[in-house]
């Protein structure tokens, strides 16, 4: 069972986004906040795969928050929510690490897709907010040089990631076994210096390997 941390200040939301997410059996909501601090206290008392957060909350806000937990609790997958298509937020939310970030009209089969994507590796964006981020992320007056030490296969396995595929879809895609990948994931984090998954899809992106 994937455990859900759900936090949104606005009731009603919240309880039709938990309604939502709780059509799937393998999901369920065990923690609801009404803002970031909330949240982190939650995530300090109880155990969750995922924390599905609003950017726009009171007393803390959901990139504070994201902050805080990715700080504190490393193996928590996180995924940004809200209705502010904002470019802004969507790169600052990406630069904390977070696996997705969704817009509050997307549906119900979108959102559980990123649940399980996140909880599997995965990193996913709406189309509509890829269509925002990616050329932010291109916006550079030359391509920047790819790291020289990445082996063709490393290449390979970063351009997998910058199209958001998790570990198995990877796998499958190079013929590799899962935990080939894994070690090789940790492999271009080290020789990137980067922190997390997300930082590797940006690096892709900015790279022109995606």
């Amino acid at each position: 069972m994937i455990k859900v941390l759900l936090a949104e200040d606005q009731v009603m939301v919240r309880q039709g986004l938990k309604a939502m997410i709780e059509t799937d059996e393998e999901i369920e909501v065990t923690g609801e906040a009404d803002n970031g601090r909330q949240a982190v206290v939650l995530c300090e008392k109880q155990l969750f795969d995922v924390a599905v957060l609003d950017i726009r909350m009171p007393e803390m806000d959901g990139i504070e928050a994201a902050k805080v937990l990715r700080s504190r609790f490393p193996h928590l997958k996180i995924l940004m929510l809200t209705t502010f298509d904002d470019n802004q937020y969507i790169m600052d939310a990406l630069k904390v690490g977070v696996s997705g970030y969704m817009l509050k009209d997307g549906d119900t089969e979108s959102l559980i897709r990123s649940i399980k994507s996140a909880i599997k590796g995965g990193l996913s964006l709406q189309d509509q907010v890829a269509a925002k981020v990616v050329p932010e992320l291109l916006k550079t007056e030359e391509q920047e040089s790819i790291d020289p030490t990445l082996t063709p296969r490393e290449r390979a396995i970063l351009k997998c990631i910058g199209e958001g595929l998790n570990n198995r879809e990877i796998a499958e895609r190079l013929g590799l076994s899962v935990g080939t990948v894994k070690n090789q994931t940790s492999q271009i984090l080290d020789k990137l210096a980067l922190r997390d998954r997300t930082q590797l899809a940006i690096y892709a992106i900015r790279h022109r390997l995606v």
